[in-house]
């Protein structure tokens, strides 16, 4: 049987930004034998590092296109008109397969996935030293469980594939809890390969305890309700708190606009010199109303629900997350006329995230309290996969779900939070339930807009029919009769359908 393998080496990987592979689709003739070239430490650094560009590049995670279909949560919007139909199908719970953007959100990991099977295949093979040989293929579970999980959690049931495989193969999807399952042992096994130390956008087996305490505590929600996960959940935070090695130190607004700060624990890393742009930042969150000096100006892609936006805390970090006095430039093109979010001269009249502006040290906006500079869409900026807070949150809910209530830690874990937000400490006493939707509370403004978050927690506690409920009127309307049950998922790609005839596509698409 001939195989196939997809070999990207760190000199070879630029050239991947020309188009976005497709699952069991690759040309055998553009690929290499990984017998033939993975010999020295040097060839798998080369695969190693071709991983983390396949996964961060533009069409995968490097811009807004990678949680397009998750814009039915309350966190995310966009505009009822402009050439935002991507984004705003799935914000109506209208999305379909079709949709142009949708494959960004499926070819990404799937690349990643491919090539860190190559790293696994061969690394034992490769001539070094077993340490640095394991460092590699530690990488490679862990992002092969990164993948999967964030595949899992957006189409459902996926293939897994775990090695090699015919060109002509058509693997079936596997089952949910299969997936799962797959994901637990990959972390597993990178936990037990890689070190403590601390090193910019590499993963350590903090890393892996705190992905495997979201994985965990995902799973004992919806699809598999497997409640019994809450205390292994718990169990992999505390392991990251207990090791006192990340902090909240870094003010609010910092941590969206420096990189890898004291609370980072696992980000892509982006350079704008080396063709590979951050496009979360800097224009996609920008009002188009806002024109800088350079005559630059916002795209409009995204800001938060109107409904989200009120419920916010009133707390420092409220005022660090969202943008809510616009610029508008004046006729003179030299100065600016300061409005509210909500005033007429506004096409949106809506607030907008002020969190990922600036990008990189105003390498997106470069601004003054009155005037705008320069509105780029590319920057340098590090995007953060897993922050310290969500470990924290995800200690105090896991904690308390696991157990008849919350305990003394599991306020301890909430509070550290809260206090670098600006909020008082939650109110002792509460029930088991009122706990537990506080912290959900709190982590969807924490996080509010970053990749899925918010979205996650939304599809694993089934929140939609309650979301909808307080909906704004004026948003982008939702069709009446939707199922909303169908719309936890997103839809396979439709080209991958076409090119796996024997799958059946997600309900309601």
């Amino acid at each position: 049987m001939k195989t196939i393998k997809i070999l990207l080496f760190a000199p070879l990987a630029l050239l991947l930004f020309g188009g976005c592979k497709k699952i069991l689709q690759e040309d055998p003739k553009a690929t290499l034998t990984p017998g033939t070239y993975y010999k020295t430490q040097s060839d798998l650094d080369g695969a190693v590092n071709a991983m983390y560009i396949v996964l961060a590049r533009d069409g995968s995670w490097g811009f807004t296109s990678k949680m397009f279909s998750y814009f039915g949560s309350d966190d995310l919007t966009t505009d009822p008109g402009l050439n935002k139909a991507d984004q705003r199908d799935f914000d109506r719970l209208s999305g379909g397969s079709t949709n142009q953007s949708l494959p960004a959100e499926w070819n990404g990991p799937w690349a990643c996935i491919y090539q860190a099977n190559n790293v696994i295949s061969v690394y034992k093979n490769v001539n070094s030293t077993d340490a640095l040989k394991n460092e590699s293929a530690g990488q490679a579970y862990f992002l092969r469980g990164l993948c999967y999980y964030y595949l899992v959690r957006t189409f459902g049931e996926v293939p897994l594939v775990l090695g090699t495989i015919d060109p002509n193969s058509r693997p079936p999807r596997a089952s949910v809890s299969d997936v799962y399952a797959s994901i637990i042992s990959d972390l597993n096994t990178a936990k037990s390969m890689l070190g403590t130390t601390l090193e910019q956008g590499k993963p350590n087996v903090y890393a892996v305890s705190s992905v495997l305490s979201d994985v965990y505590q995902t799973m004992a929600g919806w699809p598999l309700n497997q409640t019994s996960n809450y205390a292994l959940a718990a169990a992999a935070a505390n392991t990251v708190i207990q090791a006192g090695v990340y902090d909240l130190n870094t003010p609010y607004d910092k941590v969206f606009s420096t990189n890898n700060s004291s609370e980072s624990i696992f980000a892509l890393q982006y350079n704008v010199a080396a063709s590979l742009p951050q496009r979360s930042f800097g224009s996609t969150s920008v009002p188009l109303d806002e024109v800088a000096l350079d005559g630059s100006s916002g795209w409009d892609d995204f800001y938060p629900e109107l409904t989200f936006f009120k419920d916010a805390p009133k707390c420092t970090r409220t005022d660090l997350t969202f943008y809510t006095t616009l610029k508008i430039r004046n006729t003179d093109n030299v100065t600016f006329t300061l409005y509210p979010w909500y005033d007429s001269h506004t096409h949106a009249q809506h607030p907008y995230y002020k969190k990922f502006r600036a990008g990189l040290n105003g390498d997106g906006v470069n601004e003054t309290a009155t005037t705008i500079n320069s509105i780029q869409p590319s920057t340098n900026k590090a995007y953060d996969i897993m922050r310290y807070p969500q470990v924290l949150l995800n200690y105090a809910e896991s904690s308390d779900m696991a157990g008849g209530g919350p305990t003394a830690q599991s306020y301890a874990a909430i509070n550290q939070v809260r206090a670098r937000a600006g909020e008082p400490p939650l109110t002792p006493g509460l029930s088991q339930q009122a706990f537990r939707d506080s912290v959900v509370y709190e982590r969807a403004y924490e996080c509010a807009g970053e990749f899925g978050v918010r979205w996650f927690d939304i599809c694993r506690l089934q929140l939609l029919p309650t979301i909808i409920a307080v909906r704004d009127p004026s948003e982008n309307p939702i069709p009446a009769g939707t199922n909303v049950q169908e719309k936890y998922l997103a839809p396979i790609p439709y080209a991958e359908m076409v090119l796996n005839p024997a799958w059946k596509q997600n309900p309601g698409y």
